[in-house]
């Protein structure tokens, strides 16, 4: 620890915690992730575990390549499970819509007006039915 002029002990932190940049992958998307993370990183060491035999003559290297084909198929679902995981939580639980002024003041503009034409025309309704219409005058 750093001494001041003092004498007295200066502390200082190891390390300052600073707010992430990114958001917590909801904890679906998480788990389907550490799946797909492991299921790639078994597919890659078999690979090269089938690699090595092949290169060796070994008798291991067929049943090797064989695991290594279904592993690559499982390491592929395993990717578009996280992608499809993300989409469905998205879909569930995603960002709440919220428009804009602008759009929630043009969407009261048009309804005004649709109320003020409902109006005009109930008006000139009335005005019809009063003018007695298919009636004779009044006289």
């Amino acid at each position: 620890m750093g001494r001041d002029v003092r004498g007295q002990q200066h502390y200082r932190p190891l390390w300052v915690e600073e707010p992430a940049r990114r958001r917590r992958l909801p904890d679906p998307v998480r788990t389907a992730a550490v799946r797909s993370v492991l299921l790639i990183a078994l597919t890659l060491l078999q690979a090269m575990v089938a690699f090595l035999c092949t290169m060796a003559g070994s008798w291991l290297a067929f049943p090797m390549v064989i695991s290594s084909v279904v592993s690559t198929i499982a390491a592929t679902w395993g990717a578009l499970d996280v992608w499809v995981t993300r989409q469905v939580w998205n879909q569930r639980n995603g960002v709440v819509s919220m428009p804009s002024s602008t759009a929630r003041a043009l969407r009261r503009e048009r309804r005004r007006a649709r109320r003020q034409a409902r109006a005009a025309e109930r008006t000139q309704e009335r005005i019809r039915r009063r003018s007695g219409a298919g009636q004779l005058s009044h006289s």
